[in-house]
């Protein structure tokens, strides 16, 4: 009943938002008499706050028409590599006349950002996805929102998740590194497992960045409604039907307008505090913060509703039960074992500040895969980053992303499983003892100098893995 209430609001402020919007522009076109009357700029600022509050968000897109590769400017196309019923494979094909480049490209690694089905849509990673579009061919997980999914598609569980990880993962080919951005980090540590259980190729690299692989490490507020409140509690409280004007009419989903309203309930004064100072900027015609503004919020208010099943899963599984950390999790009655996991790379990366994935949590899954020698593990605290600031902006622009491109680059040679890592080679091979030779009669041994000494004498420092805020 919820659902169809939301709608009826939705229905009735469509009008006042269309109203508002024209009354904006009605008081700010130059060629509008009425924007030379008094007040007609305040006016215009507060037509065009209460349109942008009462306006329905539809998803945004890539928008990534073109990059700039050492100052050579290359076309990049959307396709789709694979469709399925609640996600589509999406890959970003790289363009240019330039034979030299053409060849590097070719060769840069292959990489899968697994996109998180956790309100969102993926183009809440554009950021991510144009900055690795310099030193790599880039996938990406697009997933549908479930009110568009009709319900003869039916259910979508956890497990069908983790087995569209393993689809994307072989699609892409053995040399694909995959990188997960917060919720998928389970799944895709799951997909990898049971891959590498089962004896098949996996990626070269995981890279595992903000996600609540044990969420039982310094649980935020979002970990502790999940684990706080009964199982129950959730299919009685956020589980509605979708009404019968979309496609996926009678679905059973967690809304996405129930979802937002978490999202604002989290930070509500940050968010009064953004709209008053874009109706101040409005006022000083400050048109960068206000394209700004409008790009982030455009981004932030399109949310998707999520299958019941597959959220319904995820909190028993990941927030009540546990499983992956406590090794019960069966996927199709196979045990989900990533201490199977060999050949594959792992890169965890937290965010110093994030308030959605606690310290510690992401890094658990470097002890969970044991299997993995220490020499082909790491982890990375991007200092002063919250959660949104690992994957989109300056900070992940000028420190996550740099010890990311590192670690991928480092681990491209095929790894066999029972060879020992060149770093742990070098530490075991004996050094063989130089026989020392007696000094001839009438030699003179030569002073060491100063100088010489120190030289003799330095250590590189090792780099800190900390980046200073």
């Amino acid at each position: 009943m919820l659902y169809q209430l939301y709608e009826t609001q939705r229905a009735l402020l469509s009008p006042f938002a269309e109203f508002a919007g024209a009354s904006s522009r009605l008081y700010s076109h130059p060629m509008s008499p009425f924007a030379q009357a008094p007040g007609a700029q305040r006016l215009s600022a507060g037509f065009d706050l209460m349109h942008r509050l009462t306006k329905e968000y539809e998803k945004p897109e890539f928008g990534i028409t073109d990059i700039k590769v050492g100052g050579t400017e290359i076309v990049v196309q959307q396709q789709t590599a694979v469709e399925k019923p609640f996600c589509r494979l999406l890959r970003f094909k790289r363009y240019t006349d330039d034979g030299a480049l053409l060849l590097e490209m070719r060769d840069q690694p292959s990489v899968l950002v697994v996109a998180p089905l956790s309100g969102h849509h993926s183009t809440l990673l554009r950021d991510t996805v144009k900055l690795l579009l310099q030193h790599h061919k880039v996938y990406i997980t697009d997933w549908i929102d479930a009110r568009m999914v009709p319900a003869e598609a039916g259910a979508f569980r956890l497990a069908d998740y983790v087995h569209y990880m393993q689809e994307f993962i072989r699609h892409v080919g053995p040399t694909v590194n995959v990188i997960s951005v917060c919720q998928p980090t389970v799944p895709v540590l799951a997909a990898v497992s049971l891959m590498a259980s089962n004896g098949e190729n996996t990626p070269r690299t995981m890279v595992m960045m903000g996600g609540p692989i044990d969420a039982r490490k310094s649980p935020t507020a979002v970990n502790n409604l999940a684990m706080n409140k009964p199982y129950d509690w959730f299919e009685r409280n956020v589980i509605y039907r979708v009404p019968p004007n979309y496609p996926g009419a009678g679905r059973r989903v967690y809304p996405g307008f129930m979802q937002h309203s978490g999202f604002v309930a989290m930070n509500p004064q940050r968010h009064m505090t953004a709209h008053y100072d874009y109706f101040l900027d409005l006022l000083r015609g400050d048109g960068e913060s206000t394209d700004a503004h409008r790009s982030f919020y455009d981004e932030y208010n399109a949310v998707l509703d999520m299958p019941a099943e597959y959220y319904l899963d995820t909190i028993k599984t990941v927030f009540q039960d546990f499983a992956l950390v406590n090794g019960t999790w069966e996927i199709d009655g196979e045990l989900v074992r990533p201490q199977d996991i060999k050949t594959t790379a792992l890169l965890t990366v937290e965010g110093e500040l994030d308030d959605i994935s606690g310290s510690g949590q992401t890094a658990a899954a470097l002890e969970l895969c044991a299997g993995i020698p220490k020499s082909r593990k790491r982890h990375y605290e991007v200092a002063g980053a919250g959660h949104y600031g690992i994957f989109s902006g300056r900070r992940w622009r000028e420190f996550a992303y740099p010890e990311i491109r590192e670690f991928i680059l480092k681990h491209q040679k095929p790894w066999q499983e029972g060879t020992v890592a060149p770093a742990e080679q070098a530490a075991a091979k004996p050094v063989a003892a130089k026989p020392v030779a007696k000094p001839a009669a009438k030699s003179i041994a030569k002073p060491v100098t100063k100088t010489a000494t120190k030289t003799a004498t330095k250590i590189p420092a090792k780099r800190r893995l900390t980046v200073a805020r």
